[in-house]
This record gives structure tokens, sequence and C-alpha cells, in this order.
């Protein structure tokens, strides 16, 4: 008998097979549980309509020329004027959002002052636009 023992010797591997078949159970016991709980949400068909709105934010174009002039939505303002005007569409839509387009000779100061101006009188949401054509830094050859 010591012979037998000796021949077979210790098993000293894994079995991979009956790990699998265990892990293919228990997955096909999730896809179908996934199912069933996907299926206790609330359904509602919503009602269409023919007309339907969507409200868009007012979207204010603020632009900054070389000279020094201050345009908003194409048209010649003045700071004053800016302030009323961006006052008067957050009144009408608190979500007003605002473009700035500043030529790139404008100074860093006139363009943080118009971000100023419009983020204290309550516009959250706003972008500067740039030129994504432009792959040099100013002043490079």
């Amino acid at each position: 008998m010591a012979s037998a023992t000796r021949k077979r010797g210790i098993i000293a591997e894994i079995n991979v097979t009956p790990l699998v078949d265990i892990m293919l159970v228990l997955l096909i016991i999730f896809m179908l549980t996934a199912n069933l709980i996907a299926k206790q949400a609330i359904e509602v068909e919503l009602p269409r309509a023919s007309q339907s709105t969507s409200l868009n934010p007012t979207t204010l174009a603020i632009t900054l020329t070389r000279d020094g002039s201050l345009y908003l939505n194409g048209k010649p303002t003045t700071p004053s004027g800016l302030r009323e005007a961006v006052s008067v569409a957050v009144s009408k839509d608190p979500k007003t959002q605002a473009i700035i387009s500043g030529d790139k000779s404008v100074s860093h100061g006139r363009v943080v002052w118009v971000l100023d101006v419009v983020k204290s009188l309550g516009v959250a949401s706003f972008a500067i636009q740039i030129d994504p054509t432009a792959m040099t830094a100013p002043g490079s050859p």
C-alpha cells in the first residue's frame, strides 16, 4: 500500500473546471435577477405634444475691441450701459450666460473687469471666446 500512495503523490494543483462551472451558474443567476430588479422600476409613459418649447438661457455676447470699445450683442455700449443690460437680463432670466470676446491686444485687466461685472450682477455661467485655430502663443513668430 505504501507504493500506491507514492505513485499518486499529493495533489498540489487546483482543479479549475468546478470553479468555472460555479462562476457560470452565478453569472446566470445574476443576469436573471438583474432583469427582475430592473422591471420593478416605475414605468411611466409620458404624454406627447405636437408643439413643445425648450427654454434656452439668455446669452449675452460682450466684445472688447482693440481700440477699447465695448459692445453688447453687437451694439456699442458704455460700462454703465453694460451693467444695466446685464442686470435687466439676469432679472428676466436667472440662468443668463455671457460669452466674452476680447481682442488679443486688449489688456488683461479690462477682460477681468468685464468678468467681474458679469459675475457681480448674477451671471454664473460665462465663457471667454477663443480662436481654436491659433496654435502658437501670442507674440511668437
